[in-house]
């Protein structure tokens, strides 16, 4: 099951952020609100992502998740799942939200997902429901977005 979804650039920004399951309290402080500890967990991702050599696998152990990452362009797509899910299958979940993204935008840029955002979370809930994949038809999922641009 997945955990959330995280969009980040190479400064750290976070572009999109999508929690599935509220983040566990923080060991260190129990006080910790839900977002401060959501922009903590988002933060030591980052870290882990962008600091990480190339030459090893895009899976990263992570507290009791499993992340998945893969670096198009600038920006870093993160999947954070169960340590006993499969890690390939994530990996092709994210080039499909990549493709997905491609064929919205016509060659998306960080500035189509900063300035679409709404368009992007729209795209991802066709895609993903409740942390779980919903939909793998590129052509599917694209249709279903157009109709609701028609409802708009």
């Amino acid at each position: 099951m997945i955990r959330f979804f995280l969009l980040q650039n190479r400064q750290g920004k976070t572009r999109l952020s999508k929690w599935y399951v509220p983040p566990p309290s923080s060991p260190t402080n129990k006080d910790a609100s839900p977002e401060a500890e959501k922009a903590r967990i988002e933060s030591d991702v980052h870290r882990l992502v962008t600091s990480r050599d190339k030459k090893y696998t895009n899976f990263i152990e992570y507290n009791n998740y499993k992340l998945i990452y893969r670096r198009y362009a600038g920006l870093f797509f993160t999947i954070a799942v169960d340590v006993n899910d499969n890690e390939l299958s994530y990996l092709e979940t994210i080039h499909l939200f990549v493709e997905l993204l491609d064929s919205y935008f016509s060659n998306v840029c960080e500035l189509d997902i900063v300035f679409n955002f709404n368009k992007v979370y729209s795209i991802l809930d066709e895609y993903m429901l409740a942390g779980e994949i919903g939909e793998t038809s590129k052509r599917e999922i694209l249709e279903r977005v157009k109709v609701l641009e028609k409802v708009e």
